[in-house]
């Protein structure tokens, strides 16, 4: 017998951003989710992992938050975004959120990883308009050493995602030494490029703005020495995913020395 969804979800809600501007179309009202089966060597918000990491909240009380936000929302063309963390460890909680933003005629969108695809419903992803596809490498070895949890159960959600034809976002963290093997991106350059539902990739260069939270949790950074990407590299990069007609924004050729 299957299990009625509870009323009102209670949640582990790490923190909310009011108006974000990366986070899909327009400004955002982001909530991060705590709780995460990866375990990234440059997570930036290493402090997200646990659900216990996070605010017990209820849905309601989380929407009743947002209709504030709502006349804002709409004229700057944005909406609702949860984030994480990863929103899938909490599919309840995630599913009444994206409902109610759904009755307060926002647009709605899912961060994810994709790798507990069996998490998510299709009752949940019929509310998403859409989604947020982060994945982390395109080899089995890479992905492990960089996540901890292998590529294949992402893959496969992102071919569900295809069948569905939901809107995704493709996005890509680029971190030298790392994420930069150009025949791994070119892999996953023609896996995007075959899916057919990819609308843009987003290559982000790496960062340490959440290398202090490491330290906070005297937890080893392993990226402590790791420099972001050259701008050289990222128009590369950028380069090989739109030679198969991907859509992919950022700079495409270098600034002209002045």
């Amino acid at each position: 017998m299957s299990r009625q969804p509870l009323v009102d979800p209670v949640g582990r809600v790490h923190s909310i951003e009011t108006a974000g501007t990366s986070d899909g179309p327009g400004v955002r009202f982001v909530v991060f989710l705590s709780g995460c089966p990866l375990r990234c060597v440059y997570c930036h918000n290493p402090d997200s992992q646990h659900l216990a990491d996070g605010k017990k909240r209820t849905a309601s009380d989380v929407l009743a938050e947002l209709r504030k936000y709502v006349p804002m929302l709409r004229a700057a063309k944005g909406g609702l975004t949860i984030s994480g963390g990863e929103p899938l460890v909490q599919p309840e909680f995630t599913l009444a959120l994206l409902k109610g933003a759904r009755k307060l005629g926002l647009h709605t969108a899912l961060d994810t990883s994709g790798f507990l695809n069996a998490n998510a419903s299709e009752e949940l992803l019929d509310a998403v308009d859409l989604v947020l596809l982060d994945i982390k490498a395109f080899s089995e070895e890479t992905h492990r050493k960089l996540t901890r949890v292998p590529l294949a159960p992402i893959l496969d959600f992102a071919r569900r995602l295809a069948a569905r034809k939901q809107r995704v976002w493709l996005r890509y963290v680029l971190v030298p030494g790392w994420t930069d093997k150009l025949e791994e991106i070119d892999g996953l350059a023609a896996f995007a490029a075959s899916l057919g539902n990819i609308e843009r990739v987003d290559v982000l260069p790496f960062h340490k703005l959440g290398e202090w939270k490491w330290e906070k949790l005297k937890r080893p950074y392993l990226l402590r020495d790791t420099q972001p990407p050259s701008l050289k590299l990222q128009i590369e990069v950028r380069r090989r995913f739109r030679k198969l007609g991907l859509n992919t924004p950022g700079t495409r050729h270098p600034p002209k020395a002045t």
